[in-house]
């Protein structure tokens, strides 16, 4: 059965409910089809890539949010992704905001979301990933709850990154968020500087017990001037981040003013923050002078928003909003036009700053 069929069946029904309704709904139709065995694997010839020292065998994504607690981890990944982001997962668990909290603005594409972190908590998400089939790359998106102060928001991630060293292929760290008061903050200097010198040395340690190295993404915002994103972009370079995710949702209003719920509180994404997002990636590039990797996330729908964000320097792209509004197909669609143009060499991502361990000591991976 091919899920992207189904999901247009189902897409009436999923869209006559509550959005957040719908996702819940659309995630357990996708879990009892991949149990049952109706969806057929996609086929399509693409060379893997390597970035971050890791081999994704296709470099398309899933973003984080889409399943916070890695409850449907086999599943999605069966639809074809080269890696799945699950998260923003936290130290302690959180019911989010108050509903409503989740809205579409169908005119442009778009979904405001104020969700707040929602999930189980870290444990239960380790559980989960370890008792997972799925084999393709699985990154893991930390952040902080909302009863932390923003003072302490280090030792929320720090606790994060020590669970879930064992079992992510890389970690996000998502100091972005619209969502969680004063999370942003993270973004700037001083602030930044001490949560990478506290990761960082946290990592060194890690990657001496378990005898495995684990890549450490930055998740930054859309809505940064660019001398903010040059900035970054300047720390990460200093603690030899592993890549940047580029970028999560925008409190910029401009291009959906008028329509239902455009006055709602949270992050928007889809469509209308495309550009947005390619911009920062476009900054990113000239800043890092490709010395690190840089993953695309924001606004894409189409085949043709993924050459966007490569053309403007990502490796990677990740999808989130695209799918609740074209469903599944839309995996297909992208990796069907990536199996027939050249897929660029990647090698140079591989390992940018040499501090993967050797392969005698990668044993337990």
């Amino acid at each position: 059965m091919n899920p992207g069929r189904l999901y247009d069946s189902f897409r009436p029904l999923l869209f006559s409910l509550d959005p957040e309704r719908a996702h819940l709904l659309s995630l357990e139709l996708l879990e009892w089809t991949y149990r049952l065995g109706f969806i057929t694997p996609l086929k399509y010839v693409i060379p893997p890539v390597k970035v971050m020292g890791l081999e994704f065998v296709n470099p398309v994504g899933l973003a984080a949010g889409m399943d916070k607690d890695a409850k449907h981890l086999d599943a999605l990944g069966a639809l074809g992704f080269g890696f799945v982001e699950v998260g923003t997962v936290t130290p302690k668990p959180q019911i989010g905001n108050p509903r409503p909290r989740l809205f579409r603005l169908k005119e442009s594409e778009a979904i405001i979301n104020r969700l707040g972190f929602n999930n189980e908590g870290v444990e239960a998400l380790c559980r989960r990933i370890s008792n997972a089939r799925y084999k393709g790359i699985i990154g893991v998106n930390i952040g902080k709850n909302s009863q932390t102060p923003i003072e302490r928001a280090h030792e929320d991630y720090l606790l994060c990154l020590k669970h879930v060293y064992p079992l992510a292929d890389y970690v996000a760290v998502n100091i972005s968020s619209p969502n969680t008061q004063n999370l942003r903050q993270l973004q700037q200097s001083d602030a930044l500087n001490k949560l990478l010198d506290v990761l960082v040395n946290a990592r060194e340690q890690l990657q001496a017990e378990y005898k495995r190295y684990v890549p450490m993404t930055v998740k930054i915002a859309p809505d940064l001037e660019r001398e903010g994103v040059f900035h970054i972009a300047e720390l990460l370079k200093r603690y030899k981040i592993d890549g940047v995710i580029a970028t999560n949702t925008t409190m910029d209003r401009r291009w959906v003013q008028g329509q239902k719920f455009a006055n709602e509180q949270g992050g928007l994404s889809g469509t209308p923050m495309r550009s947005q997002a390619t911009v920062v990636i476009r900054w990113l590039s000239e800043a890092l002078k490709g010395e690190l990797p840089i993953i695309g996330v924001g606004g894409i729908i189409s085949t043709q928003d993924v050459a966007e964000k490569k053309n403007a320097g990502a490796v990677l792209v990740q999808l989130y909003t695209g799918l609740v509004y074209q469903g599944p197909r839309l995996v297909e669609e992208i990796l069907q036009y990536l199996s027939v143009k050249d897929v660029p060499d990647t090698t140079r991502w591989a390992d940018p700053f040499g501090l993967r361990a050797s392969d005698d000591s990668e044993a337990s991976e």
